[in-house]
């Protein structure tokens, strides 16, 4: 039995006690019994067991239909802590070994490719000064799961791995086991669903604490260790690794669509940040004070040390004075302790990060003196390059709203001051030649005491929030501010005459411009990415604009979203277009010397452009790694990445090297041919043509796919379910233009047909196998040799291979018109047999995720634990909408099946 297989049965006998405790041999039984049943209907569909199962879920009755519920949901669970200890405990396999083999994508796997392929120092030193991957937590969509629950299942984690440990005794393995037996016990006895809607200051803090509990740490190690693996295959030369590696995020900044979000909140949540860093410096300085013992009296330090000691020590208390007069070192920690402890709070305290930062070197300075040669002070440097990664902001906070009310609050204040009635309705050449006019006079158009509407009042608040933020936090901690829907520059041209409005954006009389935001376009839909290089373009000939790239560094960020494109006009079409947006973008940014970075608003799911982040760096166009790269880190995969520390440097290493990679080969090659053919560009462009015509002839087209979509989902009954503050609806509107892509994803996950994360690829990859006798081979080519095609490929091998057509079936009896329900399930059904068909022939692969065992066999170990809660859903919606009022524990019994259904897919959005 593997290592793996045996911790899931060791967790699953825990359970098993747990279930006989809790509610006796009965419980266990009937779980069993379900689960065997549900197996055996896997291994022969057309058995009795299909009429057996339904009879055993049809006769549950409360208390114990929620308890198989729990059971089922509880296991899930389990299962996901086993296969993450699996993951480190491969990593470490890795590194025991002694046949010195490499693990993939790790960071000494990619300087060892370097090194291997002939790359220079100059090369990889001019790659690392511009490697850039910054990636940003966002709330939503958010963790099923709620924090207690995280912890548990992170103490039994922590008990698995102190298993593996090989030099236990009997007896520590055994009160081992005897813990992680309770963990399990306690596990269960915890409500898992959250009783309200979490507020948008308990998302900050479910964001802070991971980067209070690992983020601190492994940030810092991955530059460390990119450091270490240079100077080991380069020994020779003297590295000096920038900071490239940074994490930012959305939570407390995202005003779109989010009422709760106001200006007051974004102020605590700077605050909150700036707490948390300033705390974790101070436990940091705490432990050097403990290591930093020397006396003058066997060392040498300079002048200025002594000096700055001998100044500081008076504008401190007395009692926070070092008692120990020849500890030079802990007498200048105690005055750096306190000067950080009063950082916002009086004069004492340091201005900003840079003065923290250069107390900190001249402690290094001293010390390397009197330190035996090539031995690092690892913990001060570690120190040291934290407060260069986190400075007092922590993580840098994006802002971005809705273009429609950056509109709305323009049009009022040029209708107040008299410059245009009606600016909404000119026309966009008019609307940029009235903005241009406006940011190029010094004069405000914001009146003083003007009553302004509440909404243009709040839009003009959050600017001066900004505006206070860089005094009190530092530029670093709002840099960014993107524009959802942004479809015109007048879109982007409106940010900036707020901006001026609150002096973040200033024209002085002498012509001189200053501008201190980063004004982001967000490109959304399939409409929007196709647009987006000429309405760029057209900014950047617009001299106001050029003058404020000019005070940004010559750079633009640019949002690409993947959530919106995919909904409108499906997974393969929206990542082609995509692709497309990128090259013609960074092509024409290049002729204006633009520097770029693309901001990927990837959600966790596949339908809204999820993935492993290697896997999602591999798939962009290989010469925009070298512009720097942003990408979001949704809120639903945040625990499964980076709640153990051990995963979360896997996950970071893995995109590192990835990037280090992909930006090397970009800065020695030439400009041409970047992994790719153009006869491949053709046949992607012809492909995603006939998958849009196909796709959206379907949600567009017809008329009764809202009906099957609402009722054949448990779309209306995700709101129920209180796992973010923000709206499931951009407006109160059943409109499929205002549902978010994160329920549309989230509702067909549920129901195993998973539509937007696959749906019409099959038939635009058939149309172009079918066309000429040689097109299957050209697209085995493109499988095996072009990454994004690749990565495109084996996203929807994963699509499949999580979608069920057999469990999906169950949903189409939830259609109140019968006829509706199975001739659209039949669409579906059709177009998931012709998608599998010409998969398997790309890949040349018997069964899907051939090559990808691991992920394969997750699958397969979860379905007979995931069918049970499907089939249980679609009785319990059944009896929930027949009942004119539900009683709670009905609607409890539901969101049960939704959640334990999230944690078995691994996926809510």
């Amino acid at each position: 039995m593997t290592p793996l297989r045996q911790d899931i049965r060791v967790l699953g006998e825990m359970l098993g006690n747990v279930l006989v405790h809790q509610g006796g041999q009965e419980l266990l039984d009937k779980v069993e019994k379900i689960r065997k049943l549900t197996k055996d209907l896997r291994s022969d569909p057309e058995s009795s067991a299909y009429d057996t199962l339904k009879k055993e879920i049809s006769d549950l009755k409360p208390p114990m239909r929620s308890q198989v519920i729990r059971a089922f949901s509880m296991y899930f669970h389990l299962v996901n802590i086993a296969e993450q200890n699996h993951r480190i405990r491969r990593r470490r396999e890795y590194q025991l070994r002694e046949d010195h083999s490499v693990q993939p994508f790790s960071l000494e796997s990619a300087v060892q490719n370097l090194k291997e392929n002939n790359y220079s120092k100059d090369v990889i030193q001019e790659t690392l000064e511009k490697l850039s991957l910054e990636l940003i937590i966002t709330a939503h969509p958010t963790e099923a799961t709620k924090r207690t629950v995280l912890e548990i299942q992170k103490r039994i984690a922590t008990i698995l791995k102190e298993l593996d440990e090989g030099s236990l005794t009997k007896r520590e393995k055994e009160e081992l086991m005897d813990s992680m037996q309770n963990e399990v016990t306690v596990l269960w006895q915890t409500q898992e669903l959250r009783e309200r809607k979490p507020t948008v200051m308990d998302e900050v803090r479910n964001g802070l604490y991971y980067f209070d509990h690992t983020l601190f740490d492994v940030l810092p190690d991955i530059h460390q260790e990119l450091e270490h693996q240079l100077q080991e295959k380069y020994p020779e030369e003297d590295w000096s690794v920038p900071n490239f590696l940074h994490f930012g995020s959305w939570i407390g900044g995202d005003r779109d669509g989010n009422p709760n979000v106001t200006p007051e909140v974004t102020w605590k949540t700077l605050n909150k940040h700036r707490d948390l860093i300033l705390k974790k410096y101070e436990d940091s300085l705490t432990d050097l004070m403990k290591r930093f013992s020397q006396s003058v009296s066997y060392i040498h330090v300079s002048d200025r040390l002594k000096n700055s000691i001998e100044e500081e020590e008076a504008w401190i208390p007395q009692k926070k004075v070092w008692r120990v007069e020849k500890e030079i070192y802990r007498r200048k920690f105690a005055i750096i302790q306190e000067r950080l402890r009063e950082v916002g709070k009086s004069e004492l305290g340091y201005n900003n990060s840079e003065e923290f930062l250069e107390d900190l070197s001249m402690i290094q300075e001293n010390a390397l003196q009197h330190q035996p040669a090539n031995r690092e002070l690892k913990s001060l440097r570690k120190l040291i390059r934290q407060v260069e990664l986190f400075g007092f902001h922590l993580a840098t906070l994006d802002v971005r709203n809705h273009s429609g009310e950056h509109e709305t609050a323009v049009s009022e204040l040029l209708k107040k001051v008299g410059i245009t009635d009606d600016y909404a309705s000119m026309s966009e050449n008019e609307k940029l030649k009235t903005l241009e006019n406006v940011l190029k006079d010094p004069r405000p158009i914001s009146l003083l005491n003007e009553d302004y509407s509440e909404t243009t009042q709040q839009i003009l608040n959050v600017f001066h929030m900004i505006r206070d933020a860089h005094k009190e936090f530092g530029e670093r901690s709002i840099e960014v501010y993107l524009i959802s829907m942004t479809e015109a520059a007048s879109d982007i041209l409106e940010v900036l005459v707020l901006a001026k409005e609150a002096g973040i954006y200033r024209l002085h009389v002498d012509g001189s411009v200053e501008s201190g935001l980063d004004v982001a376009p967000l490109l959304e839909t399939v409409d929007d990415l196709v647009a987006g290089p000429e309405l760029l373009k057209t900014l950047f000939e617009m001299d106001v604009f050029k003058r404020h790239l000019e005070k940004r560094g010559n750079h633009q960020e640019i949002m690409l979203g993947y959530s919106d494109g995919s909904k409108d006009g499906g997974t393969l079409t929206a990542n082609w277009r995509l692709y497309k947006a990128q090259q013609e973008i960074h092509d024409m940014a290049h002729n204006y010397n633009i520097g770029l970075k693309f901001f990927h608003g990837r959600g966790g799911s596949l339908g809204r452009g999820g993935g492993p982040l290697h896997r999602s760096l591999l798939s962009q166009p290989a010469e925009t790694l070298g512009d720097g790269v942003k990408i979001t880190e949704q809120g639903e995969v945040l625990s499964s990445r980076y709640m153990l520390r051990d995963i979360a440097y896997r996950s970071l290493e893995q995109g590192a090297s990835t990037l280090l990679e992909g930006a090397a080969n970009v800065s020695r090659e030439s400009e041409q041919a970047y992994h790719r053919e153009e006869a491949w560009e053709k046949a992607m462009e012809e492909i995603a043509n006939v998958s849009l015509k196909k796709y959206q002839s379907l949600v567009f087209g017809d008329k009764d796919f809202l009906t099957y979509f609402n009722e054949a989902t448990p779309l209306n009954e995700l709101g129920e379910l209180n796992i973010g503050s923000r709206p499931m609806k951009r407006k109160d509107s059943s409109k499929f233009e205002n549902l978010r892509a994160i329920p549309w994803v989230f509702a067909w996950t549920q129901s195993r047909q998973l539509l937007p994360a696959w749906f019409a690829a099959g038939t635009g990859l058939v149309h172009y196998r079918d066309e000429d006798d040689k097109h299957l081979e050209q697209l085995q080519q493109m499988y095996e040799n072009w990454p994004f095609f690749r990565s495109t490929i084996d996203n929807l091998q994963m699509a499949l291979t999580k979608a069920d057509i057999q469990t999906a079936r169950e949903y189409k009896s939830l259609v109140k018109d019968e006829a509706i329900g199975q001739r659209i399930f039949d669409t579906i059904l059709e177009e998931y047999e012709r998608t599998k068909e010409v998969l398997l022939q790309i890949t040349g692969d018997e069964e899907l995720l051939d090559h990808q065992p691991t992920i394969q066999d997750s699958v397969r170990l979860r379905n007979p634990y995931v069918d049970p809660m499907n089939f249980l859903q679609v009785e319990l919606i059944k009896e929930l909408r027949s009942t004119e009022d539900p009683d709670d524990e009905l609607l409890t019994e539901v969101l049960l099946t939704i959640s334990g259904v999230a944690a078995g897919l691994r996926n809510t959005g």
